[in-house]
């Protein structure tokens, strides 16, 4: 192989990895780019349950998984990353980000996520529980699946874990590593484990992040 070819390839891992730098490439690489996209979500559409809309970028090293029943939809503009875990049935709106190594589990009920939420590396959603019977192993408990929904322009943080039967409203933010186990307001900022409401975006949130969260001032200071 020659170098070109070597930095094609580097170029596509690193799309792989990155899918955000797909949305703002150069004409001249989006002239091998788009190909090359259409040729992998053609690939799964044959292979999978997948309804795949325009204008998305698919990693081939994702791992979507869709049998009959469990169909995967993916709106317009969505990107899911390299090392991604995707099991119907989950329904990803418009403008969704699945980042590396995130995992959603759409058990029997289904995962469905809003228009333009980020999912960061490593977050897990799984959308069914096993009991906890005294009287049978845990192999044998029986499983159940409530769903999972998630709003419109919600920030889940890196290694963040959602639990089956959550609720997370629009616009709302779970801090890095936070164990949500039940649900978030709209607006809402959570963190810890188990999580728990630390604000309120449109209360000062200093710096966009989690920890960087300042109450707001009392009521009549100056």
């Amino acid at each position: 192989m020659d170098l070109q070819a070597q930095r094609r390839q580097q170029h596509k891992l690193r799309l792989s990895w990155m899918p955000w730098l797909y949305f703002v490439l150069k004409p001249r690489h989006r002239e091998w780019a788009e190909p090359w996209q259409r040729e992998v979500q053609d690939r799964l559409r044959e292979l999978e349950t997948v309804e795949i809309a325009e204008g998305c970028f698919i990693a081939p090293e994702a791992r979507i998984f869709a049998e009959p029943g469990r169909t995967v939809r993916i709106g317009p503009g969505c990107s899911i990353a390299a090392d991604a875990f995707v099991h119907g049935p989950v329904i990803l709106e418009s403008r969704v980000s699945l980042n590396a190594r995130v995992s959603l589990d759409g058990g029997t009920v289904g995962i469905r996520i809003g228009d333009g939420t980020r999912i960061a590396s490593g977050a897990a959603l799984y959308a069914f529980d096993h009991g906890l019977a005294p009287d049978r192993p845990v192999r044998d408990q029986p499983v159940t699946s409530r769903g999972i929904v998630i709003g419109q322009d919600v920030w889940v943080g890196a290694n963040a874990g959602i639990t089956d039967g959550v609720t997370v409203g629009d616009h709302a933010v779970i801090g890095m590593g936070a164990i949500v186990t039940r649900d978030v307001p709209a607006w809402g900022i959570v963190g810890g484990s188990p999580a728990r409401l630390l604000g309120d975006r449109r209360h000062r949130p200093r710096s966009g992040m989690p920890g960087g969260w300042e109450p707001p001032e009392p009521e009549g200071t100056p």
